[in-house]
């Protein structure tokens, strides 16, 4: 060990193949990568092997990983669903930060802590890890669904609410310190917020799109570029107090408007997930497993309070503004455990002399036990609402009037074929069913893809293929064919096959037609037909026989003359 640590590289080589050991047996045991990861940064920590020496090494890939993963992030935010979202997500993030700050400092008083530590705990309560969701998010392909966009957006609400109350705080002498942002007054980090988004707005208007023009020539240089925009956002972010996170973002947003956003993102995903492993490497080791044997009672109680108290309060204002209770749950869901910062502000607090060291053993128990525990809650949120939909009626408003896309928009008969999964395939047979007459309807659960078939004069939906009450009131008994495009994405998170789940919802809510599914597998189809599949599609097997079929002489008069279709392959589960 003495051997490895004397050298930054050596450590470096053996974190990664320690991560690469728990990695694995995390799959094999079918867990949360990122629960694997947070173990291999307590494995490597003081508690245990004292394997990580080089800190600020690994806090600089760390910190750069945040840039990238929150620039990728930024990269795909559509403008026009921000402004419809953005109500949503200020009241939330606010009304969530004020209900935790709140009701998180009267249970501390309950438990008998000081008035000044129960304020600190109660703030730090208040941090949720966006860094975390995201990463879930996005790995579960639903950072692009209207629960997952919602989220993200009132996150960064709570964040900059973060950043402004550490300010505050800093200013009045309460929790003065570094805190991993850099500013000064409110009033300097709000102009310098505005002077950076007027600069986004600026680069995207003059900039953007010649510039990534002439990038595009070189391949890898458009790559550079990109990793230097996200460091250099994320970095002055930083400066003026705005943090590494919404400088990213910003960075993201700068080129999302840029015809070559899906090529960066496509070629920055592997550096992003090789990053964040030393994020969360970070994160584990710096959790002191000495100081947890104190508090076990407060510790439990205000977990709970996280776990259960945050997805309700989401739960409750989503639901007052008019969404439905599934987009509310799965939305709340995100915000049920603390964040590495929590631990940074308690930390403050014990440098100053406000609050005792035990208070810190009290939330590194609460984070670790909120971190593991909402990794699965986010990792299985569909199964999670099955069993507690009985109980949710409560948190809907009749309607949902906020709905976008709202389910009974088209509950006009005469749909011959429902699509689930709007992405290229699902589009291209969408528009070939148009084209011979064949009324059809789309569904998907991303806006943007329901918008982007809208605008072709196709006529779609917004829902859930998992959603069995979404799915009971389709317009089902006439149609005659159930067709599945929707891909299925082994991310090593979550187990559930889209397909054969939405084969057993349209069974059982009365559908007698025909159901076919894609498969990108041959290994699938036995499987798919045992289900209940009628027809597998087969996109890749089924295009190279018609190719031949036509490079052998088929007649011209059967080919489907077809525009070329340009939509972004964002589809949902």
């Amino acid at each position: 060990m003495e051997v490895i640590v004397q050298s930054p590289f050596a450590e470096i080589a053996a974190l990664l193949v320690l991560a690469a050991v728990v990695g694995f047996l995390g799959i094999v045991l079918r867990q949360p990568l990122i629960v694997s990861f947070i173990a291999v940064g307590l494995i490597a920590g003081p508690s245990a092997l004292d394997l990580v020496r080089s800190d600020e090494e690994i806090s600089l890939l760390s910190e750069l990983g945040i840039a990238v993963l929150l620039f990728l992030v930024g990269i795909k935010l559509d403008v026009k669903l921000i402004r419809s979202l953005g109500a949503v997500s200020l009241l939330t993030g606010l009304g969530q930060v004020a209900f935790t700050s709140v009701f998180g400092y009267l249970i501390g008083l309950a438990l008998g802590l000081g008035h000044v530590t129960a304020l600190y705990i109660a703030v730090a309560l208040t941090f949720s890890s966006t860094i975390i969701i995201v990463k879930l998010l996005s790995d579960k392909r639903e950072i692009d669904s209207l629960h997952g966009q919602i989220a993200l957006g009132f996150l960064i609400v709570q964040d900059l609410v973060v950043v402004m109350a550490m300010i505050v705080l800093s200013a009045i002498g309460i929790g003065a310190g570094d805190g991993g942002h850099g500013g000064g007054s409110v009033p300097l980090v709000l102009a310098s917020g505005l002077a950076m988004v007027a600069l986004v707005v600026l680069f995207v208007r003059y900039v953007a799109n010649p510039l990534t023009e002439r990038l595009a020539h070189a391949p890898e240089l458009l790559v550079i570029f990109a990793i230097a925009m996200a460091a250099m956002f994320a970095a002055a972010g930083d400066i003026v107090g705005l943090g590494k996170e919404v400088g990213g973002l910003l960075a993201g947003v700068a080129l999302a408007s840029t015809p070559y956003r899906e090529t960066i993102a496509a070629r920055l995903a592997p550096l992003r997930d090789f990053l964040l492993l030393f994020f969360f490497i970070a994160l584990g080791s710096a959790l002191d497993l000495s100081l947890l044997g104190t508090h076990v009672t407060g510790a439990v109680v205000f977990s709970l309070f996280v776990l259960i108290g945050n997805p309700l309060i989401v739960l409750a204002i989503m639901g007052a503004l008019g969404y439905r209770k599934r987009t509310g749950f799965l939305a709340g869901l995100t915000v049920a455990q603390i964040s590495e910062f929590s631990l940074i502000f308690i930390a403050m607090g014990v440098s100053l002399g406000h609050v005792q060291e035990d208070a810190l053993g009290l939330v590194t128990m609460v984070g670790l036990v909120t971190i593991a525990a909402s990794t699965y809650m986010i990792t299985y949120s569909h199964q999670l609402y099955a069993v507690f939909e009985p109980l949710l009626g409560v948190f809907e408003r009749k309607g949902t009037p906020r709905e976008p896309f709202e389910a009974g928009a088209h509950r006009a008969d005469g749909f011959k074929v429902i699509i689930f999964g709007l992405g290229r395939f699902g589009t291209a047979i969408g528009m070939r069913l148009k084209k011979r007459g064949i009324r059809v309807l789309g569904v998907d659960f991303n806006p943007s893809a329901v918008r982007r078939w809208g605008e072709l004069g196709l006529e779609t939906e917004f829902g859930d293929a998992t959603d069995p009450e979404f799915v009971a009131e389709l317009p089902l008994p006439r149609a005659e064919w159930i067709v599945s495009t929707v891909p299925i994405h082994p991310t090593g998170l979550s187990h559930e096959d889209t397909r054969t789940t939405l084969i057993q919802l349209t069974r059982t809510s009365g559908f007698t037609g025909r159901v076919a599914v894609a498969s990108h597998h041959a290994r699938d189809t036995e499987e798919l037909f045992a289900a209940g599949a009628d027809m597998v599609l087969e996109p890749f097997q089924d295009a190279a026989d018609r190719a031949v079929e036509l490079l052998c002489g088929a007649p011209e008069q059967e080919r489907t003359e077809i525009p070329s279709i340009e939509t972004e392959d964002k589809q949902a589960s």
